[in-house]
């Protein structure tokens, strides 16, 4: 099974779709991943093997869309 989270608007994607993958983590995923499009409509993606928290650490590290 796989759960997909999307946003289309105009505010910044990335804490969205980060916060919907929470909400979906408890089902017991094994990966996570996001893609996200920049301003210049470059697709940037970052995936991680286990829980999301490994995936924040990575965006937090500079990873997709990090400020």
């Amino acid at each position: 099974m796989c759960g997909i989270v999307g946003y289309a608007g105009c505010r910044p994607a990335l804490n969205i779709v980060v916060d919907g993958l929470r909400r979906l983590e408890y089902r017991g995923y094994d990966s996570v991943g996001v893609a996200i499009l920049d301003g210049a409509g470059s697709l940037l993606a970052e995936k991680r093997a286990g829980k999301l928290a490994n995936l924040e650490k990575a965006l937090a590290e500079g990873g997709v869309g990090a400020a």
